[in-house]
C-alpha cells in the first residue's frame, strides 16, 4: 500500500509494509538505479521511473506480458528439484466459523465480527480441489491458536473439534499433493490471554506459545514438514504497539516526544517464543519428523532518498531498525549497535540462554515481499509518520527528484518494483550465511478494476516477481519456494474484501462461489507446463 491510502486500510504486511518496506545497502549496492540480469525485463521500469510516479501501467503490463510469453522467461522446470510453488492464505482471513466448533475469541476482535469470512471451515474440501487445480505443490496455511486452545492454555482445555478440523484439512492437501506449510501464529491468538496477561507484553505467554506448538509438533508433525513460528513479528510490534492501530497499546505512545518501549518488549518476547519452540522442536521432534522450522518477515529494499550522507545512513538505520531487528539477534546473538545507541534501556537485553536458543534457531527465513521504498533522514522525531520513531528516518515513495522505484500500479495502487525483491535475496545471501529462503507472500490487490477476474495488471505483478527469484537464484542465493498471496480473497482487516488479493475470487453475491481469475488460469498454466501464456 501507498502513503495516499496508509491509514484507510490497515492490512499488516500487504498494505500498511508496503509504505515501509526495506532497506538500501550502501556497502553492497552502490547506486538506486541497480542493473543485474533482469535488466532486459525491467528496462520498462527504468523508463517509467523517471516519470514522477505517472501511472503508465498500459505500456508496462504490454511490455512484461510480451516478455513472459517469450522464450526468455523462466519455465517452472528451471527452478530447483523440489522448489515449492504454491499460494497462501491465514486462518483469521478465510476460515470464517469464528463462533462455531468450539473456536474462542482471538485479539481481532473486528474480524471475529465477520465471522463468516469466505466459509474455508465448512468448505476447506472444495478449496484443496481449487488448489489442485491450481497446480501448486505447496499450500500456506496458519492454524488458529483460538481454535485449538479457545483459553490459550493447556489448563483452559484443548478443543477437539479444532484439532479435528486441522487434521482434515492437512489430509486433505497431503491426498492431492499438495504440501502443508504451517505457520503457527499469524498475528492473531486468544483474547483471554491478552485480558489475562497482557498479551506479548508479558514473557509469561512464551510458555503457553511453547505449549501450543508443542501440540501441533506432536498432532500433525508426522505430516507437516515446514513449520513457521510467527509471521511478520516486527509489524505487529511498530503498528499495533508503537503507533497503537487496533488499540493494543496500553502505553499509548506520547505525541510529544514519541518515546515508546512497549513495541521492543513484544518483538523482544516474539524472539523469546520463536527461539524456545525452535529449540523445542530441534530437540524433540525434528530428527523423528524429518521436518523444517523458520520465522516469517516483511521485506523490501530502501533506497536513499538523496545522495547526501545522512539520507544513506538512514535508509542503513531503516533496514537495523526492522529487519535486522529480527534477524541480528538470530543470527549474530544481539540486536544492531545502532538500535542500541538510539533506542538505550528501553531496548531489552538478552541473557546468555536466550542467546544460545536464539542461534541457530531458524532453519529458513521466510520474506513476504511487495514493494521497496526510498529512506529519507527525518531528525524530528515528531514529524516521522508511519515508520519507528527511533529510526530518524522516514519511508518516502518518491526521491528528491520525483523519481518512484519501478511504476505505479493503478489497479493496485501499489509500486511494482520486482528489482526491491532480488536486491533483498542478494542482501541476505551476503549478511545471513547464504540461509534457505521461502519467498511466503508476493501479490498486488486487484481493487481498482471493472472486473475483478480481469486482474491482468497482477499477472504482469507477480510474473515479474517470479522471474526475479529465478534471476536471484541463479546468482546464488538459497531461494527454495514461492507463495503468491493469496490463494483466495482474504480479510484485509478494516479494509474488508474491497481489495480482492485472490487467485480465486469469491463472489458475495452469489453463495460466495470460487471463480478463477486470469491470474490463477496464468498460474496453472505457468505450474503446469512451459508454454507461458494467458488462457
Amino acid at each position: 500500500m501507498q502513503i495516499i491510502y496508509i491509514m484507510s486500510s490497515l492490512r499488516f504486511s500487504k498494505v500498511i509494509l508496503a509504505i515501509l518496506s526495506f532497506v538500501w545497502i550502501s556497502n553492497i549496492f552502490t547506486h538506486a538505479q541497480v542493473v543485474f540480469p533482469l535488466e532486459k525485463t525491467y528496462e520498462l521500469h527504468r523508463s517509467l521511473s523517471s516519470q514522477n510516479g505517472k501511472w503508465a501501467t498500459t505500456n508496462t503490463y504490454d511490455c512484461i506480458l510480451k516478455f513472459i510469453n517469450s522464450s526468455s522467461f523462466p519455465s517452472r522446470g528451471s527452478f530447483p528439484n523440489g522448489f515449492l510453488f504454491g499460494a497462501g492464505s491465514s486462518a483469521l482471513q478465510i476460515e470464517g466459523g469464528s463462533h462455531e466448533g468450539g473456536r474462542g475469541l482471538g485479539v481481532y476482535l473486528d474480524v471475529d465480527k465477520f465471522s463468516k469470512k469466505i466459509e474455508h471451515y465448512k468448505r476447506y474440501k472444495e478449496d484443496v480441489k481449487l488448489l489442485k487445480k491450481l497446480g501448486v505443490n505447496s499450500y500456506r496455511m496458519s492454524i488458529s491458536w483460538n481454535r485449538i486452545m479457545p483459553n490459550g492454555t493447556l489448563e483452559g482445555g484443548i478443543n477437539q473439534e479444532g484439532i479435528t478440523f486441522y487434521n482434515n484439512l492437512i489430509n486433505e492437501l497431503l491426498k492431492n499433493s499438495i504440501e502443508p506449510f504451517v505457520t503457527i501464529m499469524h498475528f492473531d491468538y486468544p483474547l483471554a490471554l491478552q485480558q489475562k496477561l497482557g498479551g506479548f507484553l508479558n514473557r509469561s505467554i512464551v510458555t503457553h506459545f511453547k505449549d501450543f506448538s508443542e501440540l501441533l509438533f506432536k498432532t500433525y508433525g508426522d505430516r507437516v514438514k515446514h513449520w513457521t513460528t510467527i509471521n511478520e513479528g516486527e509489524v505487529t510490534a511498530i503498528f499495533q504497539y508503537m503507533h497503537n492501530i487496533d488499540n493494543m497499546s496500553v502505553e499509548a505512545c506520547p505525541t510529544t516526544g514519541r518515546i515508546c518501549t512497549e513495541a521492543y518488549i513484544v518483538l523482544h518476547n516474539f524472539l523469546i517464543a520463536h527461539a524456545t519452540t525452535s529449540y523445542l522442536y530441534k530437540t524433540k521432534f525434528q530428527a523423528i519428523q524429518g521436518g523444517e522450522i523458520g520465522i516469517a518477515l516483511s521485506s523490501g529494499i530502501y533506497v536513499p532518498y538523496s545522495s547526501k550522507p545522512e539520507d544513506v545512513a538512514a535508509a542503513e538505520r531503516l533496514m537495523d531498525f526492522y529487519w535486522g531487528w529480527v534477524l541480528e539477534p538470530i543470527f549474530h546473538g544481539d540486536y544492531p549497535q545502532i538500535m542500541r545507541k538510539l533506542v538505550g534501556n528501553r531496548l531489552p537485553t538478552f541473557t546468555e540462554e536466550d542467546k544460545k536458543m536464539l542461534n541457530g534457531s531458524t532453519d529458513f527465513i521466510g520474506i513476504n515481499y511487495y514493494t521497496s521504498h526510498f529512506a529519507r533522514h527525518e531528525s524530528n522525531r515528531t514529524k516521522v509518520f508511519g515508520d519507528n520513531f527511533d529510526a530518524l528516518a522516514m519511508s518516502e515513495v518518491k526521491n528528491i527528484e520525483g523519481k518512484t522505484l519501478g511504476y505505479m500500479d493503478q489497479y493496485g495502487l501499489n509500486f511494482v518494483y520486482p528489482e526491491g525483491l532480488y536486491d533483498f535475496l542478494l542482501y541476505l545471501k551476503q549478511n545471513y550465511q547464504n540461509p534457505k529462503i521461502y519467498i511466503t507472500e508476493n501479490g498486488i490487490a486487484s481493487f481498482k478494476t471493472p472486473n475483478p477476474l480481469k486482474d491482468e495488471h497482477r499477472v504482469a505483478y507477480i510474473a515479474a516477481h517470479i522471474n526475479a527469484t529465478k534471476a536471484a537464484i541463479d546468482a546464488g542465493v538459497n531461494v527454495r519456494g514461492y507463495f503468491a498471496w493469496a490463494a483466495f480473497d482474504t480479510f484485509e482487516f478494516q479494509a474488508g474484501y474491497s481489495r480482492n488479493w485472490g487467485l480465486y475470487h469469491v463472489d458475495f453475491n452469489d453463495s460466495l462461489k470460487r471463480i478463477p481469475t486470469d491470474t490463477a488460469n496464468w498460474y496453472r498454466n505457468f505450474l503446469t507446463s512451459d508454454l507461458i501464456g494467458l488462457n
